[in-house]
């Protein structure tokens, strides 16, 4: 499923949360309270305008007495969180034990903020409709759990300085953006570097991409462009990426110098 099948899919589970919830004699409030959710995703839900996590499907079920219907559902519930070609990528990015991007047009979206996230998505064409955007968001804010995880994966990022200037969706979210950044940073299993414009040697001139390792050691590079999307396993290609990565973070400002840049750019939004 992709676009507007996700989309009808939702709509077709929420429905179903619908029909189960009137069957019981319940209403919004009192579905949330039973398992332990508020009224207001409860509703978000029924309308599609949310995907559920696994526990509240499970937990939907239990209390609504569905008999398994909704849990039925649950996986390919999961699988529209994103569109069809970023799925395998998203499967490996919850696995990496290590996780490197290079980025060139916007925030990484580990490293977005929700109203970033909005805005970028808001700019898309063909226009997507408004409960794609929002589905797309609460999927792109549920990837950072990955900064929660323990054992913590080792991360690192390097963004271009104009993309730090690009003012998307205005300039209080893009300091908003900025501080997010700064904040990030600060974590222990995160570096983040930035590209200055300045510099006469650039090894990214090539475009973006994100590097990947899993548990397993095997080592993915994941390439997308206009929603063209690949997900690299041959070795060879992986290392050659792999080793232009490693020049443009030598390439870039230090992790320190990146944190003066970024907090210097804040204070002049």
């Amino acid at each position: 499923m992709d676009g507007d099948d996700s989309v009808a899919f939702l709509r077709c589970f929420g429905a179903q949360v619908k029909l189960f919830r009137e069957r019981a004699g319940l209403t919004q409030a009192q579905l949330g309270t039973r398992i332990g959710y508020g009224e207001d995703l409860v509703a978000a839900v029924e309308r599609a305008r949310r995907i559920p996590r696994a526990e509240f499907i499970d937990k939907a079920d239990d209390a609504l007495e569905a008999g398994g219907v909704l849990r039925a559902m649950k996986d390919e519930v999961a699988r529209t969180r994103y569109p069809g070609f970023f799925r395998d990528a998203a499967r490996l990015e919850a696995e990496a034990v290590e996780l490197h991007a290079y980025d060139t047009h916007v925030i990484k979206g580990l490293l977005q903020t929700e109203e970033y996230a909005r805005a970028v998505f808001g700019m898309r064409r063909p226009l997507l409709s408004e409960d794609t955007i929002e589905q797309r968001v609460a999927a792109r804010m549920a990837r950072q759990e990955i900064f929660s995880r323990w054992p913590a994966p080792l991360m690192s990022f390097v963004v271009e300085e104009a993309v730090l200037r690009r003012r998307i969706g205005g300039r209080e979210v893009q300091r908003g953006q900025l501080e997010r950044l700064l904040e990030i940073g600060q974590k222990r299993n995160v570096e983040i570097q930035v590209m200055p414009l300045d510099r006469e040697d650039h090894a990214g001139l090539s475009g973006p991409f994100t590097l990947m390792e899993t548990e397993r050691q095997q080592r993915f590079a994941y390439v997308e462009v206009q929603n063209v999307s690949r997900l690299q396993t041959e070795r060879a290609m992986v290392r050659a990426l792999e080793a232009q990565y490693g020049i443009i973070r030598a390439q870039a400002l230090t992790p320190r110098e990146s944190v003066a840049f970024i907090e210097k750019l804040r204070g002049e939004t």
